[in-house]
């Protein structure tokens, strides 16, 4: 079994550390276990599994991205000038 540290999951998972706290909690991100007191780190063989049901999850259209802004909804400002 290889484990990653924190710092290394980061690189793998572009997720701030709040979301992938979050994730786990609802269970839907791989659970981080301590090796020492203060020494937390994630199984990688379970990291790379979740990576790859996502990516099939995300063809099949199982994921539900999140809808683009409606520019025209936008309340408008005027834009300051640099010239005086």
């Amino acid at each position: 079994m290889r484990t990653v540290r924190r710092s290394q999951l980061r690189e793998i998972v572009p997720l701030s550390d709040t979301t992938v706290y979050e994730m786990e909690q609802r269970g839907e991100f791989p659970r981080r276990f301590n090796l020492t007191p203060r020494c937390v780190v994630w199984d990688l063989a379970e990291v790379e599994a979740w990576i790859e049901e996502r990516r099939n999850a995300s063809s099949a259209g199982k994921i539900e991205t999140s809808p683009a802004p409606d520019v025209r909804l936008r309340k408008t400002r005027p834009v300051k000038s640099d010239q005086g």
